[in-house]
């Protein structure tokens, strides 16, 4: 059994996913963001960073604790057998989009959230900048779907889509069209109707979930 610490953010929903994905049992533990419960000492001791998502994965070794979402999915992926391509170029190309999620689409996305939705004054600046930057990084995503014809890795479903997915879920809220962006607009419906990411979604609080039973079990 996996414990698996998270808030309705798109960094938990890409674990929630994958752990649907791959059919592994789980546990949710909420810890709610607005209220500071990511500032306790319990939950900086499993989390140096004080951020979700969080797994305790006990078949690890005991009480072992993994904190950030990119080490989570590479996690999941190698203990499941799934999601992450054997052969070497594969393998290394999945790593590659994953990467790229975790150091440029999330957190500039993250970036142009907040100062689109959240910040106390406009900063026109700010807008511009991290507007400028994500559509930018959805013309790079855009350009390698077309090539590929499926998938961010190659032809195979993989941890880089799911790392990527549950970002573009939040275009509209980021003042980004997918019509704009056709190839990303197909990847992403092809996404959407799969049956374990919309169980995910929905045991971890994504847009539009509702109760659903899966893998999860209530903690």
């Amino acid at each position: 059994m996996i414990d698996f610490y998270f808030d309705a953010t798109p960094n938990a929903w890409k674990v929630s996913i994958m752990l649907e994905e791959c059919g592994l049992a789980y546990r949710l533990v909420r810890v709610d963001l607005q209220a500071g419960e990511q500032f306790t000492a319990a939950f900086s001791a499993i989390s140096p960073n004080a951020r979700i998502p969080v797994i305790i994965d006990s078949e690890v070794a005991p009480d072992f604790s993994l904190s950030e979402s990119g080490a989570i999915l590479l996690h999941l992926a190698e203990r499941s057998g799934r999601l992450l391509p054997m052969a070497t170029a594969d393998r290394l190309s999945a790593i590659q989009w994953l990467m790229w999620q975790m150091s440029g689409l999330g957190p500039t996305l993250g970036q142009n959230g907040h100062f689109l939705l959240y910040a106390p004054e406009r900063i026109d600046y700010a807008v511009g900048r991290f507007g400028t930057e994500t559509r930018r990084l959805y013309g790079v995503m855009d350009r390698r779907l077309e090539a590929t014809g499926a998938y961010l890795a190659g032809s195979d479903y993989s941890i880089a889509d799911i790392a990527c997915f549950p970002w573009i879920m939040t275009h509209k809220k980021q003042g980004v069209s997918l019509s704009a962006y056709p190839n990303v607009a197909r990847w992403f419906a092809d996404l959407r109707a799969r049956h374990a990411v919309q169980k995910g979604l929905a045991a971890a609080g994504g847009p539009g979930s509702g109760p659903q039973t899966g893998a999860m079990t209530d903690a």
